[in-house]
């Protein structure tokens, strides 16, 4: 059934204004133009709506009963035009995103208040998945993009590199190795670690490192997850090698954060998106932002000479 809007319109403007040339004032169009428009709507009801003498115009009894109806109907359409229409320039709308939990620790949360200051209508979900995880909502379209680790992705999913965040050693202040500013990976082979466990997506990078530095750790403790390996460093279980992202500034006042080197091993984080997707407004917005922050940090950190990480394991740096 096709909905006769301007009648509609034409009709509650009748009602309002109380007759035919100001209900046209009203809406800006001619006497005439309201009058076919009304025609038009009664002849689609099979009823009259108006009742018209050469000096007064009165509703029908059927018209006094649909105007509250029809005053809501016009309503709820300019409603839900605007509610689009701000959608359409992000400025409302909900947003679904996925990303490895370290992501959220260091990374994220001043993109989220920048974000909810210029979007404060807007609503995020964050799913904190494993890097698989991740690229498994986003494939599924569980969500609308995602921040992952790089690496071998489905063909249907697209990424664009966003952070280099490199492993270090983190034990507390009372550790053996707590007054070192960097330690090489076969320094390590002396000390009880907490290390990523065989199901962990850190692992491959990390065991890749062992065998490039010929080093055998005590893997004493195995987790899955950074967050509980700082949990445990910080109660004195261990020293544990974690990405540099894992730690929260000022969380673990206790706690030093190590270099490892020799050799130096980061992971690269990217944002992951469907080939085809075509993200909403809201969405989008935030997903620039993202990259934006990515690339301003990058460019900060290439000022202060620290933009030479690379991908998995780098060659050691030139004295």
């Amino acid at each position: 059934m096709k909905i006769d809007i301007l009648g509609i319109q034409a009709f509650v403007a009748i009602a309002d204004e109380g007759g035919f040339q100001a209900a046209a004032d009203a809406l800006n169009v001619t006497q005439t133009a309201i009058t076919q428009r009304l025609r038009k709507l009664e002849d689609f009801l099979g009823v009259a709506l108006v009742e018209r003498t050469t000096r007064s115009v009165s509703l029908t009894t059927i018209g006094r009963d649909f105007v509250p109806r029809a005053r809501r109907l016009l309503v709820e359409l300019s409603d839900s035009l605007l509610e689009i229409r701000e959608t359409g320039k992000a400025e409302r709308g909900d947003v679904s995103m996925a990303c490895v939990p370290t992501a959220g620790v260091q990374f994220l949360p001043r993109i989220m208040q920048a974000y909810s200051a210029r979007h404060p209508h807007n609503r995020i979900k964050i799913l904190d998945h494993s890097s698989s995880a991740v690229a498994h909502a986003v494939l599924h379209r569980e969500v609308e993009f995602g921040i992952g680790m790089a690496g071998a992705h489905s063909p249907e999913l697209t990424s664009v590199p966003l952070i280099e965040d490199e492993y270090v050693l983190v034990c507390h202040a009372s550790h053996p190795l707590a007054g070192r500013r960097r330690v090489a990976w076969r320094q390590l082979q002396a000390h009880p670690l907490i290390f990523a466990g065989q199901a962990s997506e850190n692992r491959p990078l990390l065991d890749v490192a062992l065998g490039a530095a010929g080093a055998s750790l005590q893997a004493f403790y195995e987790v899955q997850r950074s967050s509980t390996a700082v949990g445990l460093v910080a109660e004195r279980v261990a020293a544990a090698v974690v990405p540099r992202l894992a730690l929260q500034k000022g969380a673990y006042p206790g706690l030093k954060t190590i270099e490892l080197v020799e050799p130096r091993v980061s992971r690269t984080l990217v944002l992951m998106t469907r080939r085809t997707a075509r993200l909403s407004p809201a969405a989008q917005a935030l997903y620039d932002l993202i990259a934006a922050e990515a690339a301003r940090s990058a460019r900060s950190a290439g000022s202060a000479g620290s933009a030479g990480s690379a991908r998995g394991i780098n060659k050691k740096r030139r004295a």
